[in-house]
């Protein structure tokens, strides 16, 4: 007797655990879901959002010593610290090229992109600077392109975040008994709806 007291003590101790997990996980983590089942629209039907690119030139001329004589010798680090004071540039490094004749540099953020194209001859620099507005900026924030490794870690908290509440959700289902069948079989339909829909209509 004194077992299956222990027994049901358990149970009802998994039931508020599983409850209590699912419940806060879910409210902590429905913004962030919402946020990625809205850019799972936008990156499916990008065309509805076309026409919002902005693009930009610029012109001018950095001090030449830096550019000129030992290609070991140019100042990278001063060079992008310019672009980024003069002209606002935003995103982080992704090329520093430097050639014979000129160097090529880039720079990547979630809808953002700027290139500049300095000549080693005189110091002159041509700057391109295109911005794809906020659902661009969205779709890169929802694939993890061009923004960093801090927010790779984040999309992975996320994925731990919406795991945990998918499987507290099924412990919970355990426990119920009188929706336990039911809930498992519509599990299992919604999985064999899903792979059917798959196999029918994925190439």
């Amino acid at each position: 007797m004194e077992e299956k007291s222990n027994k049901t003590v358990k149970t009802k101790s998994f039931q508020f655990i599983s409850r209590w997990l699912h419940t806060y996980l879910s409210m902590v983590s429905f913004l962030i879901v919402l946020f990625f089942a809205v850019t799972g629209i936008t990156l499916n039907h990008a065309e509805w959002f076309d026409g919002k690119e902005k693009t930009e030139k610029f012109k001018g001329k950095l001090p030449l010593e830096w550019v000129k004589g030992d290609t070991s010798r140019i100042p990278k680090l001063s060079i992008v610290e310019w672009f980024r004071n003069k002209h606002h540039i935003q995103g982080s490094l992704s090329d520093f090229i430097i050639e014979e004749n000129q160097c090529n540099i880039s720079f990547k953020g979630p809808g953002y992109t700027a290139d500049a194209f300095l000549s080693r001859d005189d110091g002159s620099y041509t700057l391109k600077e295109t911005k794809l507005g906020l659902v661009a900026v969205m779709n890169d924030l929802h694939k993890g392109r061009d923004t960093g490794k801090k927010w790779a870690f984040f999309i992975d908290l996320v994925a731990l975040f919406m795991c945990l509440v998918s499987l507290t959700g099924l412990w919970m289902m355990v426990y119920l008994k009188k929706k336990r069948v039911n809930g498992f079989l519509l599990l299992g339909l919604g999985a064999l709806v899903s792979y059917l829909i798959y196999f029918f209509l994925v190439p």
